[in-house]
C-alpha cells in the first residue's frame, strides 16, 4: 500500500504541507497580511481583491472560500485579518472556518481594532510567530494514499493537452481512484459539449442531472450577457489547433480518467464521496485551482500546452506538458515533460507511472517547480449576474 507523510488535523483530514495561513478578509487588509507573512517565516499570505462592496451570494462565496482556505488540510493554523467595516467580516470568516474545520487553531482581529496598520502588523507578527512555534512541533506520519484529494486542471490548452497530457493524467486519476483517493475535475465551461459523456458515467441519476444543471446554468448566464458558453471558455481551448469545441471538451474531461463520477459539488465545496468528483468551477486555471484547494485538495496536477507556470498558495501544483516546444521553452516551470508521447519516444503508460510516482513524492514532501520559484497564486470566484 502506497503511503505519504501526512499531518493529521483535528477534523480528521491530512495535510501534505504544514502551513500557517495569513488570510485577509478584505482587500484593505492585503498589505498588513503580506507584511506579516514577510516577517514571519513559515507563514503564507493569501492576498485577494475582494471582501468589500459585495452582497448576497457574492459575499457569501467570498466568505465560504476564505473559510475553505483555512480549512484546507495543508493549513495547520490560520490568522484572519479584517479591516472592520467590510461586508466580509473577519468574524464571519472565522465562524465559517470553525464550522468547516472543527478544532483547528484559528485566530482573528481587525486593523481598526488594532489601531492602524503598523499596530496590526505588530499584533499579527506576534500571533503568527506563536502559531508557527505551535505547529512546528507537529510531526508527519505515514498515511495511505486513499486520504489524498487531488485536483486536476488545464491551462494554456492546445492539441497536445487533449491528445497526450490529459489522457496521461487520466491514467494517474484512475490509479488514485483505485487506491481509494479522490480526484477533482473542474472547468465547467471547458467540458461544455462533453457533459453527456460524463453523465453516462454518473454514479446515479441525481449526479447525472446535477451535471446537466451546472452546464445549463452556465449557458443561461452566458446568454444573459449576450455571449455563448464556448465564449466563456478560455480562448486557447477553442483555437483551431486544439481541434474545435467538441474535441477540446472531450480532451478536457480525459484528465479525470475513466471511472464513475461519484458526485458534483459546488465551487470550494468539500467532496463527501471518494473517487472522481466534478467541481463546478470557471475555466480560469488559477481560480479553478483555488476552488479545488479551498474544497480540500492537498495536491494538484496541471497540464499545459502553451505554457502556464501556475502554482497555489496552499497546495503544491505539479505542472506537466506534452508539447515539445513548451517543455523546452518553459522547462523551469515544468515538473515532468510528457513530450515523448508526441515525439513517439515514450508511451502514456510509462509516463503515467512516472507522474504517479512524482505525485506520491510531492505528497511526501518533494517540492514542485512552482513551490521552488514561489508561485503562490490565489484567486477567488466572483458570482456574476443571477438569472
Amino acid at each position: 500500500m502506497e503511503t505519504f507523510l501526512g499531518y493529521r488535523r483535528p477534523d480528521g483530514t491530512v495535510g501534505v504541507r504544514n502551513h500557517v495561513a495569513i488570510i485577509p478578509a478584505v482587500v484593505c487588509a492585503n498589505t498588513v497580511v503580506q507584511r506579516i507573512a514577510q516577517l514571519v517565516p513559515g507563514t503564507v499570505a493569501l492576498p485577494h481583491p475582494h471582501g468589500c462592496a459585495q452582497i448576497g451570494d457574492d459575499v457569501q462565496m467570498t466568505m465560504w472560500s476564505l473559510a475553505g482556505a483555512a480549512a484546507n488540510p495543508n493549513v495547520a493554523a490560520a490568522l484572519i485579518v479584517g479591516l472592520g467595516c467590510e461586508t466580509c467580516q473577519s468574524t464571519d470568516v472565522l465562524d465559517l472556518a470553525q464550522e468547516r474545520t472543527p478544532g483547528k487553531r484559528l485566530e482573528r482581529f481587525s486593523i481598526q481594532e488594532a489601531g492602524g496598520s503598523i499596530k496590526a502588523i505588530q499584533r499579527g507578527v506576534e500571533t503568527a510567530r506563536a502559531l508557527v512555534a505551535e505547529v512546528a512541533t507537529q510531526q508527519p506520519a505515514p498515511t495511505p494514499v486513499s486520504e489524498l484529494v487531488v485536483g486536476t486542471e488545464c491551462g494554456g490548452y492546445d492539441a497536445t493537452s487533449g491528445t497526450a497530457a490529459n489522457p496521461t493524467v487520466g491514467i494517474v486519476a484512475d490509479w488514485l481512484v483505485a487506491q481509494g483517493a479522490t480526484v477533482l475535475l473542474g472547468e465547467t465551461a471547458e467540458f461544455f459539449g462533453a457533459e453527456r459523456s460524463l453523465a453516462r458515467r454518473a454514479h446515479d441519476k441525481a449526479t447525472a442531472q446535477r451535471l446537466y444543471e451546472i452546464v445549463a446554468r452556465l449557458e443561461a448566464e452566458a446568454q444573459y450577457v449576450g455571449e455563448s458558453v464556448a465564449g466563456a471558455a478560455t480562448p486557447t481551448a477553442t483555437d483551431d489547433d486544439s481541434g474545435g469545441r467538441a474535441e477540446a471538451a472531450l480532451g478536457c474531461i480525459r484528465k479525470g480518467g475513466t471511472t464513475e463520477v461519484q458526485e458534483v459539488v459546488g465551487f470550494s465545496d468539500r467532496p463527501t464521496r471518494a473517487g472522481l468528483v466534478v467541481m463546478d468551477t470557471p475555466s480560469h486555471d488559477t481560480v479553478a485551482l483555488t476552488g479545488m484547494v479551498t474544497g480540500g485538495a492537498q495536491v494538484c496536477i496541471a497540464t499545459t500546452g502553451r505554457g502556464s507556470p501556475v502554482g497555489n498558495a496552499l497546495a503544491p501544483v505539479i505542472n506537466v506538458t506534452a508539447n515539445p516546444r513548451t517543455a523546452a521553452r518553459m522547462g523551469d516551470n515544468i515538473d515532468l515533460s510528457l513530450a515523448g508521447i508526441v515525439e513517439g519516444t515514450d508511451t502514456p503508460d510509462a509516463l503515467a507511472a512516472e507522474l504517479t510516482a512524482l505525485t506520491v513524492e510531492v505528497a511526501r514532501g518533494e517540492l514542485t517547480a512552482a513551490e521552488i520559484i514561489g508561485h503562490e497564486e490565489f484567486a477567488l470566484y466572483r458570482i456574476g449576474p443571477q438569472v
